[in-house]
């Protein structure tokens, strides 16, 4: 890890909310109480045009997340060094409070793939993993946040569970994680597995930031619930009490509302980023009242 990047994450531990075009102009005139903005990286790799017009104005007010979705950290084949340039040039336009990526693969040798793939979790998969998210820490000058991902699939391979996977490679690349809760409820579910025990064994000193989203849901081949990381709806119940628990074990930290699919109107989004920020609030308090009492 490069030495002039040591924190977690800059941003303030709120809620805060993607950046979408369509509001823009009502940010930029109404100024809201929103924590951070996150935007998609790939979003805004073009030299010019109004994006970056917007995106520089909002990023004046806001503190500012990079989230990439393209880099295929998990890809057999080497990085994209081309790839890796821009995101470079992105991170030193804007300086983000925080950069993170997918634990997952969207390339091959044919090129992109419009999906974010899971993973087998062996050791030669962990040994390249590893090595990616070194090169990517050298070539960007700055710590990254690594996601869980959510999957439909396990891998009969798999031979290293998914919370010691990631925090082998926090260990061994000093990156952080990135702890996305819907994706745990999405994956628990998916696999007849309990969330509640995944928050636990997750090491959450290492997390720099926490997202939520809404899922779908549906049913498979046997009649059993199958969840969908849609993006396209409120944060569900269940996700938002697996949220308080981890918030418990964590502490307060940086919590975005994902919302990329049938996007509401602004005032939608920024209720689900108020309701995440009385949670956190809730949080500061419980343990402010801890520490008196053990005082």
């Amino acid at each position: 890890m490069p030495a002039c990047e040591t924190a977690l994450s800059a941003l303030p531990a709120r809620g805060g909310l993607g950046l979408k075009p369509e509001h823009y102009e009502t940010i930029l005139a109404t100024r809201p109480d929103v924590g951070f903005f996150e935007v998609h990286a790939e979003n805004y790799m073009g030299a010019g045009g109004p994006p970056h017009r917007y995106l520089e104005a909002i990023a004046d007010h806001y503190p500012l997340s990079l989230h990439g979705v393209g880099l295929s950290i998990g890809a057999a084949h080497g990085l994209d060094k081309a790839h890796l340039k821009r995101l470079r040039s992105l991170i030193d336009r804007y300086r983000p409070q925080s950069f993170s990526e997918h634990l997952a693969w969207s390339t091959h040798t044919t090129g992109y793939l419009n999906d974010l793939l899971p993973l087998p979790y062996t050791p030669e998969t962990l040994a390249r993993v590893i090595d990616h998210v070194d090169e990517t820490q050298q070539t960007l000058g700055r710590r990254m946040l690594l996601e869980n991902p959510s999957t439909y699939v396990l891998f009969a391979d798999s031979t290293i569970n998914e919370v010691d996977f990631l925090a082998t490679i926090a260990e061994r690349t000093a990156c952080g994680l990135l702890l996305d809760v819907n994706n745990v409820m999405v994956s628990a579910v998916n696999h007849r597995l309990d969330a509640a025990t995944y928050i636990e064994l997750f090491p959450v000193e290492l997390v720099g930031e926490i997202h939520l989203a809404g899922y779908d849901e549906t049913v498979d081949a046997v009649g059993d619930r199958l969840l969908i990381d849609a993006h396209g709806s409120r944060v569900k119940s269940d996700v938002v009490a697996l949220y308080q628990h981890t918030l418990q074990r964590s502490g307060p930290l940086p919590t975005l509302i994902e919302w990329d699919n049938d996007v509401p109107d602004f005032a939608t989004l920024q209720a689900e980023a108020a309701r995440a920020d009385a949670f956190l609030m809730a949080e500061t308090l419980r343990r402010s009242e801890h520490r008196v009492k053990m005082a």
